[in-house]
C-alpha cells in the first residue's frame, strides 16, 4: 500500500459523493435524518484539504490521521463509526505491515469488525455493514486465493452494489429508520449507498492506475 493511492482515493471517494448528492439527499430524507450527505462531503473535503499534511506519513500514520479528522469532523453516528475503520486499519497495518495485498485485506477487516463492535449492528439490519461485511469477506478470499488485481477490484464493486442494492428489502433494526418498521422497506440505506461509492471509486482508481 502506499500512501499517494490513499490520496488520490480521498479525491475519487469526494467527487464520487458529491456527484450523488442528489441521490444521497433523497434516500437519507426517506429514512434518514436528513443529514447524511452533508456529513459525508463535509468529511470527505475536510480529508482532501489535508493532502499536503499526509503525504510525507507512511500508510498506517495517514489512516489515522484520517480516522481522526473523521471522528471531530463528521456528526451524527457515521463519525465514529467511520473513525474506528480507518483507526482500526492503521493499527493493523501498522501491526503486521502493508506489502502484500492478503495484508491490507486483513486490515480493511479489522476495520469493518471495529464498525460491527461499535455500532452494535451487523449484516442484514439496513446499515452500511450489509455492503463492507460481504466486501471484507470477499476481499479476504480473493486474496488468499492470490487472485489478481482487477478479479478483485471487478468483484469488490459487485459485491458492492448487490450489499447496497439488498438494503432495499430490508426492515431496518438500527438508526432513525428502526423507528419506521416495514415503511423502510423499499428504500435503499443511505450508509449503505455511500460506502458501495466509496468502494467503486477507489477500485476504479486501482484499476485505472494498473493500466
Amino acid at each position: 500500500m502506499q500512501t499517494s493511492i490513499i490520496l488520490s482515493a480521498t479525491q475519487s471517494i469526494q467527487a464520487s459523493i458529491v456527484a450523488h448528492e442528489s441521490e444521497l439527499e433523497s434516500l437519507d430524507r426517506a429514512i434518514g435524518d436528513g443529514d447524511h450527505y452533508i456529513n459525508m462531503t463535509r468529511g470527505a473535503h475536510a480529508i482532501v484539504e489535508m493532502q499536503g499534511e499526509l503525504a510525507t506519513l507512511s500508510p498506517d500514520a495517514a489512516l489515522q490521521k484520517i480516522g481522526m479528522k473523521l471522528l471531530s469532523t463528521i456528526g451524527g453516528a457515521s463519525g465514529p463509526l467511520l473513525a474506528s475503520f480507518f483507526m482500526s486499519m492503521a493499527k493493523t497495518l501498522k501491526e503486521n505491515g502493508d506489502d502484500t495485498t492478503e495484508k491490507i485485506a486483513t486490515a480493511f477487516a479489522a476495520g469493518v469488525e471495529a464498525i460491527r463492535q461499535r455500532g452494535k449492528a451487523d449484516i442484514g439490519e439496513k446499515t452500511m455493514l450489509d455492503v463492507l461485511i460481504p466486501i471484507a469477506d470477499t476481499f479476504k478470499t480473493l486474496t488468499s486465493q492470490n487472485a489478481d488485481t482487477q478479479l478483485i477490484c471487478n468483484t469488490l464493486i459487485r459485491t458492492a452494489e448487490q450489499g447496497m442494492l439488498a438494503t432495499k428489502d430490508l426492515i431496518a433494526t438500527k438508526g432513525r429508520a428502526a423507528g419506521l418498521g416495514e415503511r423502510a422497506i423499499g428504500h435503499i440505506d443511505p450508509g449503505a449507498k455511500s460506502c458501495q461509492l466509496m468502494i467503486e471509486a477507489t477500485c476504479k482508481l486501482i484499476l485505472e492506475n494498473k493500466k
